[in-house]
């Protein structure tokens, strides 16, 4: 079992904490050390029992507090080596890397990465497995899902996945053309109706949560992503948990069993 905590996902930063064994993973830090601190205190996060720090990718939103909270626990920052270059390869700061084509251990998690396309250096989707084989997928800043990450996330106990935009709020928004064009296109994000298309084909008996993320102040809302997402994985199916990440202040912990425990406590049905 995983427990698995938003410290805060949208445009203003994103950051998950996943405890395990008595061990804190941290995928992405997208605020300040002191920030990230204080929201794991306020959700009851051990960041004393912080193993590592895995990014998807550079932009600050995801990276700011990395380095310096991972100079200040004294564990690893875990990132493809175009993540990392466009950090500037602190030297203070240990580098594990993180590729698309192989797994790495931290502490009791397996991480293994997957490309995504987006207007960053190597970005990647992550799997994160525990001791007991639980596994999440975290998934955001893309534009297009491509084949590599369907088979990827084929399997997941639980995905933490973008759901960055309502199609008709970014048309009209204040945005230029030009960026309404970037924030659609393939090097993008995924828009509320693209997410829900994506989690169908990825439904399993065994998915057990999801959690909508990297919601945009401007062009989306809770509720709009929620409305998109949750009639469709319905009526396909899902008997799971659906979470929409907060951006504000941190999630209550959200328990990730595996698919056996799942079935055995009737969280989600047989497979017929």
């Amino acid at each position: 079992m995983i427990t698995l905590t938003v410290l805060g996902s949208g445009s203003r930063g994103n950051a998950f904490a996943f405890a395990d064994e008595g061990a804190v993973l941290l995928v992405d830090a997208g605020f300040s050390a002191r920030e990230l601190e204080r929201r794991a205190e306020l959700a009851g996060v051990d960041l004393g029992s912080l193993c590592g720090i895995a990014l998807t990718h550079e932009h600050g939103d995801h990276s700011q507090g990395a380095v310096r909270l991972a100079r200040r626990r004294g564990v690893p920052v875990l990132a493809s080596s175009g993540t990392w270059n466009a950090l500037r390869g602190v030297r203070s700061v240990t580098h594990r890397l993180l590729r698309g084509t192989s797994r790495i251990e931290c502490g009791p998690f397996t991480l293994a990465g997957c490309a995504l396309l987006h207007d960053a250096s190597e970005p990647l989707a992550l799997t994160i497995t525990s001791s007991s084989g639980v596994t999440i997928g975290v998934a955001y800043d893309f534009g297009r899902p491509t084949q590599a990450l369907r088979y990827h996330f084929r399997a997941l106990d639980a995905v933490v996945l973008e759901a960055n935009y309502d199609e008709v709020m970014l048309r009209t928004s204040e945005y230029p053309p030009g960026v309404q064009h970037r924030i659609a296109g393939s090097g993008g994000h995924l828009s509320n109706r693209a997410t829900a298309q994506l989690l169908q084909e990825l439904l399993h008996p065994g998915l057990g949560v999801i959690v909508l993320a990297h919601l945009s102040q401007q062009c989306n809302s809770p509720e709009l992503a929620r409305h998109a997402v949750e009639p469709l994985l319905r009526r396909s199916g899902f008997r799971g948990e659906l979470h929409v990440a907060p951006q504000d202040a941190p999630s209550e912990g959200i328990l990730v069993r595996g698919a056996e425990t799942q079935l055995e406590l009737g969280v989600v049905p047989q497979a017929s």
